[in-house]
Parts: C-alpha cells; structure tokens; sequence
C-alpha cells in the first residue's frame, strides 16, 4: 500500500455511511487515503496523538466527519498545522444538523476549519484532491476533467429538457 495523502477520521461508525463519500471520490481520484474512527469525546488521547502526528507520518490534509456537538474537526486543526476540512454530519442526536454544522463552522480567530455542507463529504474529498492538485499537474488534470463532465451531464440534461416534446 502507499503511502496515504489524506486521512478521514469521524465521530463513530455510524458517521461511515456519510464519510463514505469521501472515500469514494479521493479513490476515483487515485488518491491514497486511509479512514478510521477517532473520537474527540471518547477516546481524546487518539485524537490528540493522531493531530499530533498526521504531518510528520506524510498525511497533507485531513478530513473530520463528526456529527452532534462535532468537536472532531476544531479540536483536530487546533493540534495540527494541516488543512482540516469538517463535514458536519446529521445525526441521531442532533438538531437537524444545525448543531453539527454551528459546532464547526463557528470556529475562534486563528484555528480555521474548510466547512462543506451538512453531509457533505463528497465536496470534502473533492476540495482535498484540489488542495494536492496545487502542487500535482496531473491531478490538477484529473480535476479539471471531473468538472468538465459535471458541466458536461448539466448541458446534455438542459438539452433534453429544452427539446423535448411539448
């Protein structure tokens, strides 16, 4: 296995089906990455020792799924001198998903967190591919060409539906 660029950690398993999303789109990408489960609640001694050494194990950008109060993501960029994007996720026991979204959005001057929508994880992944393209032309590539087929499926679909039988 090579070396992982990106790491994607979450709350809990039950935030995997959302976090998912990432991983997905980072291994269309042909991005290494590796996931896993640190709690900022429940196991704060992981988190501070991932944060903590997430640079130097060679990892560029991480990925901070957390749902509720979604500590995750602001505890982790107050650690690590990396790129922290959070994706706030919709959980059993959240407030329809505002509490999550304020928990990370809302962060003190100095200890930026990148936010993506409520479940959002797919742009989260799509905005660490972005991050490492700044310094990979062939991913830089890859990116574009993702965006040109995104505009591509809106024009046909615009198409049909301009020309379809009245």
């Amino acid at each position: 296995m090579k070396q992982p660029l990106i790491s994607i950690i979450m709350g809990s398993d039950s935030d995997l089906p959302v976090m998912q999303q990432a991983a997905d789109i980072l291994g269309d990408f042909g991005i290494e990455y590796e996931i896993s489960i640190v709690s900022a609640h429940r196991t704060p001694e992981r988190m501070f020792e991932f944060a903590g050494q997430a640079a130097s194990r060679g990892i560029k950008v991480i990925i901070a799924g957390a749902g509720g109060a979604a500590h995750l993501p602001g505890m982790v960029a107050s650690i690590t001198p990396l790129p922290v994007i959070g994706v706030p996720v919709k959980s059993s026991n959240s407030i329809d998903g505002w509490d999550s979204v304020l928990s990370i959005l809302q962060m003190p001057a100095g200890i930026p967190v990148a936010t993506v929508a409520l479940n959002g994880a797919r742009n989260a992944g799509i905005l660490a591919a972005s991050i490492l393209a700044t310094h990979n032309p062939d991913l830089l590539n890859a990116i574009i060409a993702y965006k040109e087929k995104l505009k591509q499926a809106v024009m046909e679909k615009a198409a049909k539906l301009e020309n379809r039988e009245k």
